[in-house]
């Protein structure tokens, strides 16, 4: 079979696609023959930071060719969308059943891996700020995969004011689609009135501009794998908090809850409450485009492999 790895170099990484033996699924594990692979920020970050190889873990979406041992609820012929947390850049890839959903019939592999993990995403992430109704919120990446459904799920959630940060003006007219009321960029020398919540998916540099656009006693919702540092007398000042927010915590500590988001989502799906937007779908041989397009912050939704 095909699969995508990158090598490093002592200069930039290369990703190639390899032809390797099909995997074997192990205890607990399906064998998903994909038609849809989510490119994530964190695995474009893991390529451009990573000093050794390694697999690009990801999401993935198809049908189930060979079950594991002990796999229950699943059988050959289902279709799922789920985590590989080994090589999900492959025609093949290993998903195990804790982390594995069935895809409604209603539903395509490409919608799979646009809504999923990244509407599970926005919605612990907003609900990490614990919203009221009235709440004003502001959304940073607010053009990318998670970041257009945290908006919709903040337009849906009863919020007053709904404010999308991004990296350029050309974005403006594609969130305000969405449902925010007001944009702002990441380099505004203001970003116009308080807010009650930031959910910030990037980290970094903007987590400075971030806490001081909260109102008193506001909350920032940090989940982004970009790191950072605050400046704990900003937070002093306005009597705001800073929560982490990691979804892998909700999916193995509170898998009723995990369940219960999931069935939700695909629900606010089915009645158009949510939209996911996908900004491109790619060829499997052409990851590299795929990792560009998402690290030049080009990309407006979610980008997809399609094996």
């Amino acid at each position: 079979m095909r699969r995508v790895r990158y090598e490093v170099n002592g200069g930039p990484e290369v990703l190639f696609v390899e032809e390797v033996p099909e995997p074997q699924p192990g205890p607990g594990e399906l064998l998903v023959r994909s038609e849809a692979v989510g490119v994530t920020l964190p695995a474009v970050r893991k390529v451009r930071e990573g000093v050794e190889p390694m697999p690009l873990g990801g999401e993935v979406a198809g049908t189930v060719a060979v079950v594991g041992t002990d796999v229950t609820g699943f059988s050959v012929g289902d279709r799922v969308t789920g985590l590989c947390f080994s090589h999900a850049y492959a025609e093949l890839a290993l998903v195990h059943q804790t982390m594995a959903s069935r895809i409604p019939d209603r539903a395509t592999a490409v919608d799979a891996v646009a809504l999923v993990r990244s509407g599970l995403v926005a919605r612990g992430a907003y609900e990490a700020g614990r919203p009221r109704p009235g709440d004003a919120v502001m959304v940073t990446a607010a053009a990318s995969a998670v970041g257009t459904l945290a908006l919709q799920y903040a337009r849906a959630g009863g919020a007053s004011r709904v404010v999308a940060a991004v990296s350029s003006a050309d974005k403006a007219e594609f969130v305000r689609a969405l449902g925010a009321d007001e944009v702002v960029l990441y380099g505004d020398e203001s970003w116009g009135e308080p807010v009650d919540i930031v959910v910030d998916g990037v980290g970094g540099e903007l987590l400075g501009p971030a806490v001081r656009a909260l109102a008193p006693g506001g909350r920032l919702v940090a989940f982004s794998s970009g790191g950072g540092t605050i400046d704990a007398y900003e937070l002093l000042v306005r009597g705001a908090s800073v929560i982490g927010f990691q979804m892998a915590a909700i999916a193995r500590g509170e898998p009723e809850v995990y369940a219960r988001w999931l069935d939700e989502l695909w629900e606010l799906h089915r009645d158009h409450t949510l939209r996911p937007r996908v900004s491109a779908t790619i060829p499997l041989a052409e990851a590299a485009r795929a990792h560009e397009i998402v690290e030049s912050r080009s990309n407006l939704g979610k980008v997809v492999l399609i094996p």
